[in-house]
Formats: C-alpha cells, sequence, structure tokens
C-alpha cells in the first residue's frame, strides 16, 4: 500500500513536471502558430541588405518592436525582407526603414521612423521608402584612392 502511493506521486510528479516544461518551451520558442496571433508582417524593399540576417531586430526609436523573417530577392532584383511586427504597432504608409548598426562593427538591425500620415500599413503591405546599409568598405577604399568628391 505505501509502495503504491508513493508510486503515484511520483507519476504525478513527473505529469506536472512534463506538462510545465511543455508549457515553458511554447511560451519561450518561436512556434509560428502561437506567435502569430500577436504579431502581423509587412515587406520591405532594400536595394542592399548586407550584414542583416533572419532574426535581426526590428526597432522604433531604440524600442525592439519585432523580428527579420525571411530576405528573399524579389522579381525587381532587390532585397525584400519580411518584418514581423507586434499587433499593436502601427506603422503610417509614410514611415521610412533604414538598416542601422549596433555600433561601428556591430550586428545589424532595421530601424523604422515613423512618418506622420494617417493611413497605416496593412498586413502583408510593402514599405518601398528605404534607407540601404552603409558599405564601409567601399567608402574607405575610395576614401584611401582619392575618389571621394
Amino acid at each position: 500500500m505505501k509502495n503504491s502511493r508513493l508510486e503515484l506521486f511520483v507519476g504525478i510528479f513527473l505529469i506536472l513536471g512534463f506538462c510545465s516544461f511543455g508549457w515553458l518551451a511554447l511560451q519561450l520558442g518561436e512556434v509560428p502558430w502561437l506567435t502569430e496571433s500577436r504579431t502581423y508582417k509587412i515587406f520591405a524593399e532594400f536595394d542592399n541588405i548586407s550584414g542583416v540576417k533572419s532574426g535581426a531586430d526590428v526597432q522604433i526609436a531604440g524600442v525592439v518592436i519585432g523580428k527579420v523573417g525571411d530576405i528573399v530577392l524579389s522579381t525587381d532584383e532587390v532585397a525584400r525582407a519580411a518584418l514581423q511586427l507586434g499587433k499593436k504597432i502601427k506603422v503610417p504608409v509614410d514611415s521610412i526603414a533604414s538598416v542601422k548598426s549596433q555600433g561601428i562593427i556591430g550586428d545589424k538591425y532595421i530601424q523604422i521612423t515613423l512618418g506622420g500620415d494617417t493611413a497605416l500599413f496593412k498586413p502583408g503591405d510593402t514599405l518601398t521608402d528605404t534607407e540601404s546599409s552603409v558599405d564601409l568598405e567601399s567608402l574607405i577604399s575610395k576614401f584611401a584612392f582619392g575618389q571621394v568628391k
């Protein structure tokens, strides 16, 4: 009798432990069918998006408001980045997306500068007013070889 009661408590403890572990994994992990209810996706097109990786931050005024999803080459031969933003974030249609870096050699991220228009981007819309990544190597070579004008 004592043994079966102990086994029952151990079984309940293990079931609760597995349930807790599963709940924690779903909360901390990026499960698409769970996070899509809290986010929406817009696209941004850049001439040069070098250094930005999938999973990079999307910021407004230094506050992280989303993540960069897939980055693909579109049919117009521009880089098309999917920006996964929180549902509470409203982006006016005259906003500008820029590629920025954390310090001189830091990670690259997308900075959105909000516009003042009352019309807002809807899920799936494309932001085309963008500022591409600055290529430091070409700037340094132009300066070094006297091609700066």
